[in-house]
């Protein structure tokens, strides 16, 4: 489980403002990922950093100014991002993306998935520097699992088209390929309205945490220490401006394959524990499930998202 607020900041106030930052816990009675409380004071959080080196490396690295915050969105407790497919219309009703554990009605199952169920949840719409400039409404839950992968999809009320028309902002385009190691990446979280820089170190076979197991996960190299709130953040390549991947989950205290702890698995069943490090989940298989209109469609030829 992630540390309650309360104890995090006892922790810090102990340690002085250079120790390593709080997670705040996730508001359901499970921790998994990155998510956040939605009691927390957002303004204690976001100013705790790892350390002046590396939040000055984040802040002036010249890869953040190929990426800004605009197209991300805040929910109540995670990030997310507006989302579009390489198919996708203008007119098309745009999508929300962030984690399956960030859903209000709390984590699925193991094998559970979850399709076209009713929603009105909210977003916080931000522009390129942070500020919210409108709120969108979702009409459906379009997809959500934490089955193989930690996903969740909204189809909001509005398209594409007045989205850009009312607030001058783009959706995200999904890359539809594969990520590649080594390659830059800026995690860009619309909770905190804050960047985090690193690459992609590799791709980890089986990430295991609690109960859920995800496949062929994305691991980052040290600097992006993600924090409670950045679940659901788009992961996006600075050299395409194309989202590569979700964030999802790192491991807090270097306990194996405990909530909060995953550990990597091999094809052998090789565990390794990696603490400090943080994952995401890969979506370039996602377009594939989505036809005309951005409608789901599980029994598309190419679609290998796990099926209800």
């Amino acid at each position: 489980m992630r540390k309650p607020l309360v104890a995090a900041l006892s922790a810090l106030a102990l340690a002085g403002i250079g120790a390593a930052p709080a997670v705040a816990a996730e508001p359901a009675a499970s921790g998994v990922g990155k998510s956040v409380d939605t009691d927390t004071p957002v303004s204690v959080v976001k100013d705790v950093v790892t350390s002046a080196t590396s939040t000055l490396s984040q802040v002036t690295s010249p890869k953040l100014q190929a990426v800004t915050l605009a197209g991300t969105v805040s929910l109540s407790n995670c990030s997310g991002s507006v989302i579009r497919f390489p198919n996708s219309l203008d007119t098309d009703p745009a999508l929300v993306l962030s984690n399956g554990h960030c859903l209000t009605t709390g984590f699925p199952e193991p094998g559970e998935v979850l399709t076209n169920q009713a929603s009105s949840r909210t977003f916080g719409l931000l522009n390129s520097s942070g500020t919210r400039v409108a709120t969108l409404r979702a009409s459906k839950l379009a997809y959500g699992t934490m089955t193989d992968t930690d996903v969740s999809i909204y189809q909001l009320t509005s398209t594409y088209a007045s989205i850009k028309s009312s607030y001058n902002i783009s959706p995200l385009t999904v890359q539809d390929t594969h990520p590649t190691a080594g390659t830059a990446i800026t995690v860009a979280s619309g909770y905190w309205k804050r960047l985090y820089s690193c690459n992609i170190d590799g791709f980890v076979y089986r990430l295991k945490e609690g109960d859920w197991t995800w496949k062929d996960s994305v691991r980052y190299t040290s600097a992006c220490q993600t924090i409670g709130g950045t679940s659901g953040s788009p992961v996006i390549a600075p050299s395409t401006g194309k989202v590569v991947a979700v964030n999802n989950t790192g491991n807090e205290d270097g306990a194996r394959c405990t909530e909060n702890n995953p550990c990597e698995v091999d094809a052998n069943g090789n565990v390794t524990v990696r603490e400090g490090i943080n994952y995401a989940q890969e979506i370039y298989n996602i377009p594939a499930c989505f036809t005309t209109g951005n409608q789901l469609n599980l029994n598309a030829s190419s679609c290998t998202l796990p099926k209800p």
